[in-house]
């Protein structure tokens, strides 16, 4: 089926930092349009692998796959030029920007000239125009592309980043802990809008410690532990004590039924 075609995949990563060995021949499968949460307790190693997928860090052992082919990221530019886009807890906002500044942020257009060459000048026109159709495609209740980002409130903020990496990205988006920060209302508003990047053809990898939202907007749940792969899991089919129990190592996968498994 095509829902069951693998974008992204990593085989046996290995992270060593001097003696402590991060990630231990971790396994990682993201699906075409699913969201794929990843959960784990500290020092599970999902951290590590996140930084891997997202080109933040060079495993010492394993492969990546893109679209089923091996693939090697030096640096997180090399991943945003393979269409993963990543959102980190910090946002990377720039307050003092508007939200179509921040949108275009270190990816500026610029006037083109005579004879096609391109001008320093920046064509400020065109990226609010982008702005506010990527913006509306997104549903992103925003009254003008031209208010500074510092006007906005934590969850309006945690929009636009999100936002920002669904315009840029073409195979996957990474979020880090989206609704750490937030209050219920605005922790919903972002739960909404990584529904519709979903709905709009993006893979998305949750990373959450919040298992509520997790069990509530996750087609399958990545369980890290140890530095590897625990389980991977049916939300529609498992409980969140029975999930807690695998993520801590008191229940292991092979005791729970088959239809708790995805």
């Amino acid at each position: 089926m095509a829902e069951h075609r693998i974008v992204l995949q990593a085989r046996g990563l290995v992270k060593r930092y001097g003696q402590v060995t991060a990630l231990d021949g971790a396994d990682f499968e993201l699906r075409a349009g699913e969201i794929l949460a990843v959960i784990g307790d500290n020092g599970a190693g999902k951290s590590s692998l996140i930084k891997c997928l997202s080109g933040a860090t060079v495993p010492d052992e394993g492969e990546l796959l893109l679209d089923g082919k091996p693939i090697r990221f030096k640096g997180p530019i090399d991943a945003r030029r393979e269409g993963i886009e990543t959102v980190y807890q910090d946002l990377a906002v720039a307050p003092a920007m508007t939200i179509a500044e921040n949108l275009f942020l270190g990816r500026e257009i610029r006037r083109e000239g005579f004879a096609g060459n391109v001008l320093r000048m920046l064509d400020k026109k065109k990226m609010l125009e982008i702005s506010i159709a990527r913006m509306n495609d997104l549903k992103v209740g925003i009254r003008s592309m031209l208010q500074a980002v510092e006007t906005l409130s934590g969850g309006q903020r945690q929009c636009v980043a999100v936002a920002r990496a669904a315009a840029f990205a073409e195979h996957v988006v990474i979020l880090d802990e989206p609704t750490a920060a937030l209050g219920v209302k605005e922790g919903n508003m972002v739960l909404e809008l990584i529904r519709r990047v979903r709905d709009k053809g993006l893979p998305v990898v949750l990373i959450s410690h919040n298992m509520p939202h997790v069990f509530e907007i996750a087609d399958r749940i990545h369980v890290a532990r140890l530095g590897k792969r625990a389980a991977v899991l049916n939300p529609r089919n498992i409980s969140m004590s029975d999930t807690v129990a695998v993520m801590t190592g008191a229940m292991s996968a092979s005791e729970l039924p088959a239809e708790a498994l995805a």
